[in-house]
């Protein structure tokens, strides 16, 4: 059984349908592309995904679980992660404290012991600075711990708006458009980053996309929407040969 099975998922704003029929499945441990071009639903899927809009029809379901009718807390909570297409840090806070408000996520501190700040309150929250500063150290944040996130450089904001995901603990990461606004040296980071995310961490991950280098170069699978319907799936290499996608999205190139 697939991880994540999505099955005749629809979503209607009032006469226009911004998502139809669309099934796809993600499985443990792969990384995986949604492409199409400006307005195929891409986002909107990423919506429906995680709990931002309820579906009009079709069912989700996570590790035998199904979203359907779930908080995006709740998602997430059950292991759905996500970045967004604008920079969403908390920015007048440290590198470090935003990562900890991901691992806020699985690891709230016994509330009694919270509020008369008992011994097992302080050693649980050392025990999460240490595993926040391991998790930086893994994508050479760590140095950077103390620094206001505003003030990080747009790559190492986008890294830290993923590693902050990525301390949820999330068994799917959803990352959307992560290289928007990137030069070239940064995309090539961030490249470097997504492949050390597939080696250090056993999750899922799909990613939507408008670098076509970057999808290619770091995907299993790829789906592809047009208009809010799936067009194609598949191997990069046969994505980049089907015509229809040639067509729709990459402008006539092979």
């Amino acid at each position: 059984m697939a991880l994540l099975e999505v099955k005749n998922l629809t979503k209607n704003f009032g006469g226009l349908t911004a998502v139809g029929d669309i099934s796809l499945e993600l499985n443990e441990g792969e990384l995986v592309g949604l492409i199409g071009p400006n307005g195929a639903g891409k986002t909107t899927l990423f919506n429906l995904l995680t709990g931002v809009y309820e579906p009009s029809e079709g069912s989700i379901i996570l590790d035998g679980t199904p979203l359907n009718g779930k908080t995006p807390h709740k998602i997430a909570f059950l292991g759905l992660s996500r970045t967004f297409q604008n920079i969403r840090l908390f920015k007048n806070m440290t590198v470090l404290e935003n990562v900890l408000i991901g691992f806020g996520n699985h690891h709230s501190s016994h509330l009694l012991a919270s509020f008369l700040r008992l011994p097992k309150y302080y050693q649980s929250e050392e025990k999460l600075r240490r595993k926040a500063m391991d998790l930086l150290k893994i994508f050479d944040l760590d140095d950077s711990a103390q620094t206001l996130a505003k003030n990080l450089p747009y790559g190492e904001q986008r890294h830290l708006e993923i590693v902050r995901a990525l301390a949820t603990e999330p068994k799917i990461l959803f990352l959307d458009e992560p290289a928007a606004g990137m030069n070239p040296q940064e995309t090539s980071e961030l490249t470097a980053l997504i492949r050390k995310i597939k080696e250090e961490f056993d999750i899922t991950v799909i990613l939507i996309e408008h670098d076509m280098s970057l999808v290619m170069e770091v995907t299993e699978r790829i789906y592809v929407l047009e208009y809010g319907r799936l067009i194609a799936h598949g191997s990069p290499e046969e994505i980049k040969g089907n015509k229809r996608v040639i067509e729709a999205y990459l402008g006539g190139e092979a």
